[in-house]
């Protein structure tokens, strides 16, 4: 951005500027001058690290450029360095649109996802060789600037991809963002570029010593207190939090004349990361590799992996990208991700703990988990002091003592998760992990059956079970009742005002109100959203019961397989595998559950309370083009809610299956997708698409 001879002149001038403000103020006639230095000094402390001046002496400048602009107030531009902080609190975050849609990647994470997609991108390309550029994947909250004029006018979230939340107050306060660039240089008119909002590692420690002295609690990792920073109303508090900003992509370019442009920014990638460095934005044009090939990419990948831990940020992987442009466009994108792009996730993120405690967790099933307690440990930006164990067996498995040292990674960067113990590091003081012989909270017999490895308590009274009963049935795939969050199920049950799921529909309204923290309205609204759960839908009811292996797909089954919810109680095990999807561990639990005068009970009760279970709404099946078709969904989908899309599958005709199986023609992947796709990838009969293939189905 600024050359040699720039460098040394503007450095002088600033010399110059201070010198004169020893004795006496700087003349209007300056201010364009002082303007420049400003933008200068800020351009090397914020993007290129390496400031010239110290601060006191950038604040004079500061101080005497505010003073000029407040004696003539027509002198101040947009772009003043004095324009960033607003003044008081912003407005609410009005919803915008982008230029282009913000699209996620696609994942990877290893080398082997690595060739398979360079593969697919040769098919795709008609190419033997293609040129990548590979650069950092920031652990941030994304954005999207629009420049029109050389001036920043737009600032918004990533938001759904299509539209997001402008944030232009705020990300004004990002001093290594500049506030005008002169685009116009290359014959820009008008450019959407895109990238990410961090919180240095220094200065997210910085900030939360600042929070500890205040008594106030620290934020989690850098990635949340980045990402929370753009939606604070208070532009001043922003700037405190001394956000830095990486853009790293261009997506909309309108040009003024491209035979005028001096430099084609739309020839690679590279070439644009190289422009947005030379106009003054901090993008990874120093941390960026071409590769002339995927071997190379790997070995970059690799070699990147290695030193994340010594960054000044928060890194989770590599982005690759296919350099030329013009390439992209030929390769093109799914309705989620681009297919001249992919990113490589590292490896899950470790750290050692001291092993301390195992408490005992019961849930609405009986099931009791261990949970480790370990002195803590941050891993990748987050303090991890509990961490599930799963079952008895995994402690053995794992050969777990309290005292041990041990291995902790989290998987994907999120769950945390026992590696290893580390037996060679025991002094004897060590203690065997003794699992209970009864219900740590209601003390009766646990029992564990041949087939199983979960030890469980079968007392259905348990105050545990009951709790965590109404958790789930208050849940928005179950009953959906909104304003019974866990916090209140547990505060209303120790206050006697729930003892199961009937005094859900029977709740002392008069005295919640009557409790601090509980307002009128508030209270109101939970009776409303109550009162609204009596009319869900049969099958809502069935899978709010919390039946052990009766999801969402197997509710649906049920509830479309009778008139009303008791008549189940009289079907056979024979009966109930004969339906759709229900195999004999399904049936047996369901079985059970009608097979038991206390549920029966239970459902007469809620019954008589006002819930539905006739099967009014009984959905009949639908005819259509994947009639007789199945279909299971698993991952998050990138723009359709897994509710919907099987709702649209059964519209068509088509039927949705509980679980991987021979009897499954479609798996539909989505991000993050789990074992289910490992299991059916094992199935070569089962076709794997994407949202956007099962959509092509649904009009063909």
């Amino acid at each position: 951005m600024y050359s040699a001879d720039n460098t040394k002149q503007l450095q002088q001038s600033t010399t110059s500027l201070l010198h004169q403000l020893k004795s006496s103020s700087l003349s209007e006639e300056q201010i364009e001058e002082l303007r420049n230095a400003l933008r200068f000094h800020e351009y090397r402390y914020y993007i290129q690290n390496d400031p010239l001046i110290s601060d006191f002496e950038y604040d004079q400048l500061y101080k005497a450029l505010e003073k000029i602009e407040a004696a003539n107030p027509s002198l101040i531009t947009s772009d003043s360095p004095t324009q960033r902080v607003a003044k008081g609190l912003g407005n609410d975050f009005k919803k915008v649109q982008h230029l282009v849609p913000m699209l996620s990647l696609e994942n990877s994470y290893d080398a082997d996802d690595l060739i398979d997609w360079d593969r697919k991108a040769k098919e795709a390309s008609g190419l033997d060789h293609i040129e990548y550029c590979v650069e950092p994947k920031f652990d941030g909250a994304s954005i999207s600037l629009i420049y029109e004029d050389d001036k920043l006018v737009r600032a918004a979230t990533r938001g759904d991809g299509t539209e997001g939340e402008e944030i232009t107050t705020n990300v004004r306060q990002i001093r290594s963002i500049p506030l005008s660039a002169e685009f116009s240089k290359f014959a820009i008119k008008q450019i959407e570029i895109r990238g990410e909002i961090l919180m240095s590692k220094k200065n997210f420690k910085a900030y939360n010593d600042q929070l500890a002295e205040e008594n106030l609690p620290p934020l989690a990792n850098p990635r949340n207190a980045a990402s929370g920073s753009l939606r604070i109303k208070d532009a001043k508090e922003v700037a405190r939090r001394n956000l830095e900003a990486f853009l790293y992509h261009v997506g909309y370019v309108a040009m003024v004349d491209r035979k005028q442009s001096t430099y084609d920014v739309l020839h690679t990638h590279s070439g644009a990361l190289k422009m947005m460095w030379e106009l003054g934005f901090r993008s990874p044009e120093k941390e960026k590799k071409i590769c002339k090939g995927i071997q190379e990419v790997i070995d970059y990948c690799n070699e990147f992996e290695q030193k994340r831990d010594t960054l000044p940020y928060e890194i989770d992987g590599m982005v690759i990208k296919v350099n030329d442009l013009q390439l992209q466009d030929q390769m093109g994108m799914t309705s989620h991700h681009p297919r001249w792009a992919i990113a490589y996730k590292f490896k899950a993120r470790q750290g050692t703990s001291k092993l301390r405690a195992v408490e005992y967790q019961v849930g609405r099933t009986g099931a009791v988990t261990p949970v480790a307690k370990i002195d803590p440990v941050a891993i990748g930006g987050v303090t991890v002091t509990s961490i599930s164990l799963h079952n008895q067996d995994f402690i053995a498995e794992k050969d777990l003592m309290l005292g041990d040292t041990v291995l902790v990674e989290r998987a994907g960067d999120v769950i945390p998760y026992i590696v290893k113990s580390m037996a060679e590091l025991r002094t004897g003081k060590e203690e065997k992990i003794i699992f209970p012989t009864h219900c740590p909270v209601c003390n009766s017999v646990l029992v564990k059956p041949a087939e199983e490895a979960v030890w469980r308590c079968n007392n259905y009274q348990c105050e545990a079970q009951v709790v965590e009963r109404i958790i789930h049935f208050n849940s928005k795939d179950a009953m959906d009742i909104r304003g019974m969050g866990d916090a209140n199920v547990r505060k209303f049950y120790e206050l006697g005002f729930l003892k199961d799921i009937p005094s859900l529909y029977r709740l002392p309204y008069d005295k919640i109100k009557g409790l601090e923290g509980y307002g009128a309205k508030s209270v109101d609204n939970l009776q409303t959203a109550i009162e609204n759960s009596k009319k869900q839908p049969l099958f809502r009811l069935i899978y709010a019961l919390g039946i052990r292996f009766v999801g969402e797909a197997t509710a649906k089954t049920l509830a479309n397989s009778t008139k009303h919810l008791l008549d189940i109680a009289g079907k056979t095990l024979e009966e109930l595998q004969q339906l759709e999807d229900i195999g004999p561990r399904v049936a047996g639990s369901i079985h059970d559950f009608f097979s038991n005068e206390q549920n029966l009970q239970l459902l007469k009760e809620l019954e008589e309370l006002g819930l539905q279970l006739k099967n009014e709404q009984k959905e009949s099946k639908h005819e259509g083009n994947l009639t007789g078709v199945t279909f299971l969904f698993t991952g998050t989908l990138p723009t359709l809610k897994r509710s919907a899309a099987e709702q649209m599958a059964e519209e068509h005709g088509g039927s949705i299956l509980s679980g991987v199986s021979a009897k499954l023609n479609y798996l539909v992947v989505g991000e993050d997708a789990g074992s289910k796709l490992e299991k059916a990838k094992k199935i070569s009969t089962i076709k794997i698409i994407t949202e956007e293939e099962f959509l092509a189905l649904l009009k063909n």
